[in-house]
């Protein structure tokens, strides 16, 4: 066990003491694995480990169930996946130019998962990390100001789902049945309509920031800088805006809970300080990092080559945030 990076635990590197393992080797030390995972996770918010002998889909759908919690589908998700194996998932499908800023996993939700595995199948030829930052540290730098006026206001999620920028609402609800889909709103206390032309706009009022259920510490946990349209490359932002009459019908957006803007300085501030604090390696081939999703954010640098990182998750965490009348039987929006 040993600090992969310099200036802090995360992520922790474990690996085994007597050199990396043949195929389904770990097994033999599971029991070293579920300790270290208890002992060093909730301190460290992310563990890297390499060498256990783990490589592909199967086998690492058998690694992650072997912590004994049932893994989560992606439900209700924001970008493009594909499903691999039973839980298991390919990491987010954009294009390899792209970047993916960092980000907590479906903090954009009342409801999210407390554990992320990554698993390394194949690296990219160059680039390819998936960057990680410690959302207690992004809390404690961010402007008293700027977390007082997203505490106290939160956030509002809008999506205009198809349109080809944001997924289809089959893609994002995993059904082609709209009644399935308000099942699912109003379990989950989202506001939908479903617009003149047929697609389905939702709102979902949620937390800028958490308290972790174990910890007690207080952590950034939201995606106002990643939904917003000051994400999109400048000409993108500039299209979109010209052609739709509210910002409500852009592909997504946010605002403040209460239906007022965020602040571009405010953005520019929390994009400037979760670039101050990213961490990243290079990934090697078996690598699989767990992370609790509540104390590290993840996000995704460009790649050149036929990168293969899948990724699952588990332990459902729902909000104080959700209304105490819950299931809300919503009207639509």
């Amino acid at each position: 066990m040993c600090p992969l990076l310099p200036g802090g635990d995360l992520p922790l590197l474990a690996m085994p003491t007597d050199g990396p393992l043949a195929p389904g080797g770990w097994h033999d030390l599971l029991p070293d694995i579920r300790a270290v995972v208890e002992d060093r996770l909730p301190q460290a918010g992310g563990l890297l480990f390499r060498g256990l002998g783990i490589h592909g889909d199967a086998a690492f759908r058998h690694f992650v169930e072997s912590f004994g919690k049932p893994l989560l589908d992606y439900d209700f998700g924001s970008t493009p996946r594909s499903a691999v194996d039973k839980g298991v998932y390919t990491s987010t499908e954009y294009p390899a130019h792209q970047s993916i800023p960092l980000h907590n996993e479906q903090a954009y939700t009342l409801q999210w998962p407390q554990t992320i595995w990554f698993h390394c199948v194949t690296a990219a030829a160059t680039g390819g990390a998936t960057p990680i930052a410690d959302s207690r540290e992004v809390f404690r730098r961010i402007d008293p100001a700027v977390r007082a006026r997203f505490a106290e206001r939160r956030l509002m999620y809008v999506r205009n789902y198809g349109n080809g920028l944001d997924l289809p609402w089959q893609r994002a609800f995993n059904t082609d049945d709209p009644a399935a889909v308000e099942r699912f709103c109003r379990a989950n206390a989202i506001a939908w309509e479903w617009t003149e032309d047929g697609e389905l706009r939702t709102r979902q009022v949620c937390q800028a920031m958490a308290r972790h259920p174990a910890t007690g510490e207080e952590v950034w946990f939201n995606q106002a800088h990643l939904f917003h349209v000051s994400n999109l490359p400048p000409a993108v932002r500039d299209s979109l805006l010209a052609v739709v009459e509210d910002e409500t019908e852009l592909p997504r957006h946010v605002f403040h809970g209460d239906g007022s803007p965020i602040a571009d300085a405010d953005l520019d501030h929390i994009r400037a300080v979760l670039d101050g604090c990213t961490r990243s390696f290079p990934w090697q081939e078996g690598d699989v990092m767990m992370l609790d999703n509540m104390l590290a954010a993840h996000g995704r640098d460009p790649f050149t080559g036929a990168r293969k990182v899948i990724v699952a998750m588990a332990d459902p965490v729902r909000s104080p945030d959700f209304p105490p009348d819950f299931p809300a039987d919503l009207p639509a929006a």
